[in-house]
């Protein structure tokens, strides 16, 4: 009686090879053959013959690590969740708007006794205190980080927020306060705030310490990028010296409302050839058409360079603020892409895939 048997083959990937890609082979001594009913007898020429069934099994293509060009090593996320938060204190609260500004803005240092252990551009929750109309607590509101890792005191127990108090008129004319702003901007030392996170990867540096870092911030959008040029410029670090161009564009309605203006102008004076600082002060300021000076507005006057330092492979954009500025910033990037034939939109997709292009707006 004639015997079929049967091969479970797997075949190697190979960059020659015309078969599937996740396929692969294994060496003929590794063949399993398998006895099968004699019905698979075929008969050819009269001849009897075992016919051999060759099986393809397809494995999952091993999982490669993607290596981060941020500084995502050994990086910390939700250390402390809703449920268990960490009790902090307020430790300083200082108003740093003008009162002729279009509201306030408060910066606060909360003591977290190095039990938060985050990055510059990670985020920490807050769940201000209270209950909601529903008689629940309240949920909590995520708020980007303003100080380094350092914190403002340079021991790594702090945690500082910069946060714009919201009051406005609602349709029916009623005076709304959001709740976890008015809370954060009238703590006074000494109260208690429940923090969680820290959490976030997505604002985080480049390791790279030649990179161009481009910054664009509009209002509190600017907390992160206090947290960079912080230990860029403030701070010395054994593993950490920059030699880069860091690059801020910060967009407000009025000079009055420049947040944290003295000390970008002492980091400017410190290191003239590694930043460059522009406002956009949009009730202030026009360009040479008389347009209002928003942050767009602003870059486009150095559209051709930028465009150029986004060309290159070290250059990093992170955006923080309102959401409408990466429309304009788009509407910049389109026309100066397509002179050298390229697609932006498709452009940027490619930015983004190596975390060159960054954004958390709101």
């Amino acid at each position: 009686m004639a015997t079929a048997v049967t091969a479970a083959v797997s075949f190697p990937i190979s960059k020659s090879s015309s078969l599937p890609p996740r396929t692969s082979v294994v060496s003929p001594e590794k063949v399993s053959y398998t006895k099968v009913p004699s019905g698979y007898r075929n008969v050819f020429s009269g001849v009897k013959v075992a016919p051999i069934r060759a099986q393809i099994i397809t494995e999952a293509p091993a999982k490669v690590q993607k290596e981060s060009r941020k500084m995502e090593e050994g990086v910390v996320v939700n250390k402390f969740k809703p449920k268990n938060p960490y009790i902090g204190r307020c430790l300083l609260n200082t108003k740093i708007t003008g009162d002729d500004a279009p509201g306030e803005t408060w910066h606060m240092v909360l003591s977290t006794e190095g039990e938060i252990p985050y990055r510059e551009g990670q985020s920490v929750g807050v769940i201000p205190d209270g209950i909601d109309k529903n008689g629940k607590p309240h949920k909590l509101r995520l708020y980007s980080i303003a100080s380094s890792a350092l914190g403002d005191f340079g021991d790594s127990k702090t945690v500082s927020l910069c946060v714009k108090r919201l009051v406005y008129t609602n349709e029916k004319g009623e005076l709304v306060k959001g709740v976890c702003s008015n809370f954060l901007c009238d703590l006074k030392p000494g109260d208690e705030v429940n923090l969680t996170g820290p959490v976030g990867k997505e604002m985080l540096m480049p390791i790279d310490p030649t990179a161009t870092i481009v910054m664009l911030a509009t209002g509190t959008g600017i907390a992160p990028f206090r947290s960079f040029l912080w230990k860029i410029f403030f701070e010395k670090h054994e593993d950490y010296t920059f030699n880069g161009l860091a690059w801020l564009f910060l967009g407000v309605p009025t000079s009055s409302s420049l947040l944290y203006k003295e000390e970008f102008e002492k980091m400017k004076e410190k290191a003239p050839k590694n930043f460059r600082l522009d406002f956009a002060v949009s009730r202030e300021q026009t360009n040479e058409k008389g347009e209002k000076m928003y942050i767009q507005t602003r870059m486009a006057q150095y559209a051709e360079e930028l465009w150029d330092l986004l060309k290159k492979d070290n250059t990093y954009v992170y955006m923080c603020g309102l959401k409408g500025m990466e429309k304009g910033i788009d509407d910049i990037m389109v026309s100066l892409a397509a002179k050298d034939g390229i697609d932006w939109i498709d452009y940027k997709k490619q930015l983004k895939k190596q975390e060159q292009w960054n954004v958390e707006v709101y």
